[in-house]
């Protein structure tokens, strides 16, 4: 083989190894996002790389296991509330609860007026 044909295999190699990589963290991104449990028989199956590949990448190996050992929340990660975000849905829950309460009582207060005015002025 010569020198050129060599460096044309390497770099045919090297962009495969490019583009399994991309396929299996893309796979790892997907599952996470959706909220799916990730192994690597999910992530092999969702990206089209074999498991023995998988296991022989120290940094996708790591991934993989630290996502295992989390439990799969029940709401995608995508889909996620921060807790700032909670806090001010809170907040803004307990506005119209008070808002609400206000409205009742007036409401309430109103409708013992007219009850009390229609006892005053009899029956029709």
């Amino acid at each position: 083989m010569s020198t050129t044909e060599n460096t044309a295999l390497a770099v045919a190699t090297e962009r495969r190894v490019q583009d399994t990589r991309l396929r299996a963290i893309g796979a790892i991104r997907q599952l996470d996002t959706a909220g799916e449990t990730i192994t690597f028989a999910s992530v092999s199956q969702r990206s089209g790389v074999s498991r023995s590949w998988l296991y022989r990448q120290p940094d996708l190996r790591a991934e993989i296991n630290r996502l295992r050992a989390t439990p799969a929340p029940t709401v995608p990660s995508a889909q996620r509330a921060s807790t700032d975000s909670q806090h001010r849905r809170l907040e803004a829950t307990l506005d119209e609860i008070q808002r609400l309460k206000a409205e009742n009582q007036q409401l309430r207060e109103l409708l013992a007026q007219r009850l009390g005015q229609q006892r005053v002025d009899g029956p029709n």
